[in-house]
């Protein structure tokens, strides 16, 4: 799109600034409208969060799909709407059933229709899929082969890019809202500082894919985030509602966020490097240690995440496109501000998986409780000995 998509009330305030001026105060003033709706779906809790992730996912997926429609003049294809559509359904159905299976156990065993969908889960999604397959198979014609080919590839690159990482995202949701809001809030943080740096000091070109980008808004936005990610992960990490998983309490039967917090959010006390003590005047420091893995986070969003946004930027000149749409004025499209999100979910999974979450008993039981009277008796007797191997009975 390169029609002028701002308001008309911003472009009338807004009429005497330059372009460049002019750009500034719209991005600045939707960003702040961006920030301001993050915080209320924030308040609205874990549930509704969920519920915009799918939203997001589901409008990144009809901008690129759209973006493939129109380049390949796709027009004509039969069916091709229809399957792109079906197959979001179908691996929406595979990711959401196993997240609610895995984090939701005790709920999807109580009732009936969900034991039996979870027991054959996996069947289901597969023969939804292989009818999608089918369908394609179907639907191919002499003259479209090898365009019809192209755009099934196209929809399930995009699947694979825009679903698999959604779904990554809501199982760090319920990991704990913090480790949703903090790795989200700093790539918003090093957006918005890079383009700050680089608006005022910018002098040197970082990567041709992006010609506005700067070294000095990659390395001012570096240390921003930093430093922002220190400080909301102390204020976040006294409050039980961001650190606590997302659980189903049987007693009530709702969904609760409450717990003991774990050592990561209980403030402990660290020495100094004696190069430093010098410097700050101080021996030692009370902080979290959920702090220290936030500088592996921020790291990542201000050092890495931007190369989500390079490889957006080179998607869209192959293509000779501006924005993925005109969704948000002077942003461009959905996927255009999620570019880089997709890319830290992805490791902020990997990360808790390598460094943070182990076993979880609760877990454990809940599974153990939904067996045969004869396995839990094996199960018992079987862990009976080995404690008493270890000379713990």
């Amino acid at each position: 799109p390169t029609s002028d998509d701002t308001p008309e009330v911003l472009n009338r305030a807004l009429s005497n600034l330059s372009s460049r001026w002019k750009n500034w105060w719209v991005r600045g003033i939707l960003t702040l409208a961006m920030i301001t709706f993050f915080f209320i779906i924030i308040y609205l809790g874990p549930m509704v969060l969920m519920m915009i992730v799918m939203c997001v996912q589901i409008k990144c997926f009809h901008e690129i799909i759209t973006i493939g429609y129109n380049v390949y003049h796709s027009y004509d294809l039969p069916w091709f709407r229809t399957l792109s559509w079906y197959f979001l359904l179908c691996v929406n159905y595979f990711f959401y059933g196993e997240t609610v299976t895995d984090y939701f156990f005790t709920l999807v065993q109580r009732e009936e229709p969900l034991r039996i969908l979870s027991k054959y889960h996996r069947f289901i999604s597969f023969a939804l899929y292989l009818t999608g397959f089918c369908m394609f198979v179907l639907s191919l014609v002499k003259k479209h082969y090898r365009l019809q080919f192209y755009m099934f590839g196209w929809t399930h690159v995009t699947l694979l890019i825009v679903v698999t990482q959604s779904h990554l995202i809501i199982h760090n949701l319920f990991e704990g809202m913090i480790w949703f809001i903090v790795p989200i809030s700093c790539v918003i943080c090093n957006d918005i500082m890079a383009y700050m740096f680089g608006f005022f000091f910018g002098r040197t070109p970082l990567i041709k894919l992006s010609p506005k980008k700067t070294w000095e808004g990659f390395i001012g936005g570096f240390f921003s985030t930093v430093l922002f990610g220190l400080l909301l992960s102390y204020v976040m990490s006294g409050y039980r509602c961001f650190t606590c998983p997302v659980e189903f309490n049987n007693d009530t039967n709702s969904f609760t966020v409450d717990c003991e917090p774990s050592e990561l959010f209980q403030l402990q006390e660290y020495n100094i490097p004696l190069v430093l003590q010098s410097v700050v005047g101080w021996k030692t420091v009370r902080m979290y240690p959920f702090q220290i893995h936030s500088i592996a986070l921020s790291t990542f969003a201000s050092l890495i995440g931007p190369f989500g946004g390079f490889f957006a930027s080179g998607f869209k000149r192959a293509f000779k496109i501006k924005d993925f749409a005109n969704t948000i004025p002077g942003h461009g499209g959905i996927m255009d501000r999620f570019d880089c999100q997709y890319l830290m979910a992805t490791f902020v999974n990997v990360y808790l998986a390598s460094f943070i979450r182990g076993p979880n008993p609760s877990k454990l039981i809940q599974q153990f409780l939904t067996l045969r009277p004869d396995q839990q008796l094996h199960i018992f007797n079987t862990l009976k000995a080995h404690l008493v191997d270890k000379g713990m009975l």
